[in-house]
């Protein structure tokens, strides 16, 4: 099978880069591909950078050049609720992007698109079953996605009362393109910093909650 990697920033990136696999590296439209082999799948990685444009970018690239048939997402998140601790593993069951609404203007919900049923944007069902039998006590995420590093707590009780439990800046823009696009989507994540943390926790614990989200993902896509 042909999967699509989307990693949003270098230092998850280097989980992937560190994983001993024999890996080519080139340039498309200015950004870099990384070509691999995991089981038996060949893997197109890229950095897309941060941010749902610059996620949804790189995932409409890995689709059209590469007719990838699977797009994966591995990463970082924050916690939008107390009790979730650093290097808590999830799946992703739906996300929404928070900074959507066309309800002034369709009758929509705030933050829906028209093809949902509600503000949510679902990933593969079948994919989330597949990791949940591998991994049967990780968590499911439902994850609030937009353009800012989520830091104080007002915005994340805000975007806890949505109905979500984590959050990012890339999942809601790559579910959306694989959507559009007929391609199932998957994505892993790690908690980086807590409910009670800020940017220094995000900076202090990328690393290793990426090489975490990216260990669980490796052994997925090897028994895959």
């Amino acid at each position: 099978m042909k999967i699509g990697l989307i990693i949003a920033i270098e230092r998850e990136l280097k989980s992937f880069l560190n994983n001993g696999s024999d890996i080519k590296s080139y340039t498309v439209s200015n950004r870099t591909v990384y070509e691999t082999k995991i089981g038996n799948h060949e893997i197109y990685a890229m950095k897309s950078g941060y941010g749902i444009i610059d996620a949804s970018s790189a995932t409409q690239l890995l689709i059209t050049k590469y007719s990838c048939e699977l797009i994966v997402n591995f990463g970082v998140t924050g916690a939008l609720q107390t009790g979730l601790k650093v290097e808590d593993l999830f799946v992703v069951r739906k996300a929404c992007n928070y900074d959507y609404d066309v309800s002034p203007i369709d009758p929509v919900k705030e933050h829906q698109y028209e093809e949902f049923r509600d503000e949510f944007i679902p990933l593969d069902d079948g994919y989330i079953d597949f990791v949940k039998s591998i991994y049967p006590n990780i968590k499911e995420a439902v994850v609030a996605s937009g353009g800012r590093f989520i830091e104080k707590k007002v915005d994340k009780i805000s975007l806890n009362n949505l109905g979500c439990n984590i959050c990012d800046m890339e999942i809601a823009g790559i579910a959306r393109v694989c959507f559009l696009c007929g391609v199932k989507c998957l994505s892993i994540k790690c908690i980086s910093d807590t409910f009670e943390g800020d940017g220094g926790d995000f900076n202090k614990n990328v690393i290793a909650s990426a090489e975490r989200a990216f260990s669980v993902l490796l052994n997925l896509l090897q028994k895959l």
